[in-house]
């Protein structure tokens, strides 16, 4: 059982910053910041859960099934991540590439404090055997005291690697070439890892500076003991709210100019661009697909298809797929049957997903996975964790993948350079401190 407390603040961005800080003293911390962007499915500015009461962690074998009871058992919110070698549950697949980052393939816990702000309001979310602490941890919230992360480093030392260099990147991309024009396959999002190793770094303020930068909707700061997530992801893999299910994927990107003419121009080349609607429309029918599976007969529809969206950095195309299911229909089932995501495999996705593992360098992990939550009414809802930091404190070792759909129109070299672009923001990050 919870107990549920509701409260006014004034300033909700210090509110914030404290709430994160405050955080840190936990092992097991899920942060989720909408960076003050709201469409028709938004929910909260912020969501936090810490402090597990039970968790979750398994490798890909039975993955979803063994889930399936863990939500089942406990009934609450649960929050966590899914990670794209989960698709080996799915389908006869295999991840051979070194797993060097070592997060298990699912991990999930269900938190004796959920925080949520909206608004001017917080709503304190607490187990009963904690909710005599709802009064004492508002009130700190309000007062003077200044939290402080136990690790205290800057990032002025990390060196960036390339897991793949130029030419070779320009070789598997042809590679891939060679299968989209012989009709094994029509897309395919096909990724390469920046890293850094025996690397230490303060995640939590690597996460702020991020976060500043980017300031993206689905922002998300994850703390599973020593391994972490500092991600500035756009894309929404899939919501669920009553009956409706809900996909949002990107496919489609240009930069942003400080020139306001510039500016425009670069978001109505990316409208107008016939290879960034190619690559989207083709996702979007991969949507479809995946969420008739789950949905009732008839009932799947594009609400939205290629529209254009500015982001701190980039303007984005984002299409918009719902559905309905049946009031019975398991939840778990629903992510089973639509994982991994469209947007980072390609299509058709069983064939794109074996090519990608033979033509990419690295084990993606959770990188193109999703990170998320499940209510006790049974709603929930994932990002897609692109445009990510992950760290494994313990092995002192950094990633952060970046990747780009290839079609039959692809140019190796623009491919590189969008990667690159959203590389920038991370790399900044990590090199500049």
């Amino acid at each position: 059982m919870r107990i549920t407390a509701s409260y006014k603040v004034s300033d909700t961005t210090a509110f914030k910053r404290k709430l994160l800080e405050w955080a840190q003293s936990f092992d097991e911390v899920v942060w989720f910041d909408s960076n003050g962007h709201r469409d028709r499915y938004y929910s909260f500015d912020t969501l936090l859960a810490v402090d597990a009461l039970t968790s979750f962690q398994t490798d890909f074998i039975n993955g979803f099934d063994n889930l399936k009871e863990y939500q089942s058992a406990t009934k609450d919110w649960i929050f966590g991540y899914l990670t794209y070698d989960l698709k080996n549950d799915i389908e006869r697949l295999s991840s051979g590439h070194t797993d060097r980052l070592k997060f298990p393939e699912i991990h999930f816990f269900q938190p004796k404090k959920v925080i949520r702000v909206k608004d001017k309001e917080v709503l304190f979310d607490y187990l009963n055997i904690v909710a005599d602490e709802i009064q004492t941890d508002y009130e700190m919230f309000l007062s003077k005291h200044s939290y402080k992360t136990d690790i205290q480093l800057n990032n002025q030392s990390v060196k960036i690697k390339m897991g793949i260099f130029k030419d070779e990147y320009f070789r598997q991309v042809k590679k891939m070439l060679v299968h989209i024009h012989r009709g094994d396959i029509y897309e395919a999002n096909f990724c390469q890892e920046f890293y850094a190793e025996n690397t230490r770094i303060d995640a939590l303020k690597t996460y702020q500076r991020l976060n500043s930068v980017s300031k993206a909707p689905f922002a998300t700061f994850l703390k599973l003991h020593d391994k972490y997530l500092i991600s500035a992801s756009p894309e929404r893999y899939l919501k669920k709210r009553g009956t409706k299910i809900i996909s949002q994927p990107i496919k489609g990107t240009a930069r942003r100019s400080d020139d306001i003419k510039t500016d425009r121009k670069l978001k109505l080349d990316l409208q107008e661009s016939s290879k960034e609607r190619a690559e989207n429309i083709m996702i979007v029918d991969l949507v479809r697909n995946d969420l008739s599976k789950s949905a009732r007969r008839g009932t799947v529809e594009v609400e939205e298809l290629c529209g254009v969206y500015s982001f701190a950095q980039v303007h984005q195309m984002i299409s918009t797929v719902v559905a309905r299911v049946e009031p019975e229909k398991n939840i778990i089932e629903i992510l089973k049957e639509t994982f991994p995501m469209g947007s980072m495999t390609g299509a058709p996705k069983v064939s794109a997903m074996k090519i990608i593992e033979r033509l990419e360098a690295f084990k993606r992990g959770l990188y193109s996975g999703s990170v998320g939550y499940i209510d006790p009414k049974g709603d929930f809802d994932f990002n897609v964790v692109i445009r990510s930091i992950l760290y494994n404190d313990t092995e002192k070792y950094v990633s952060f993948p970046v990747g780009s759909a290839i079609t039959a129109l692809s140019n190796p070299e623009s491919e590189y350079e969008e990667c690159l672009l959203k590389a920038r923001a991370m790399r900044d990050v990590l090199e500049n401190g």
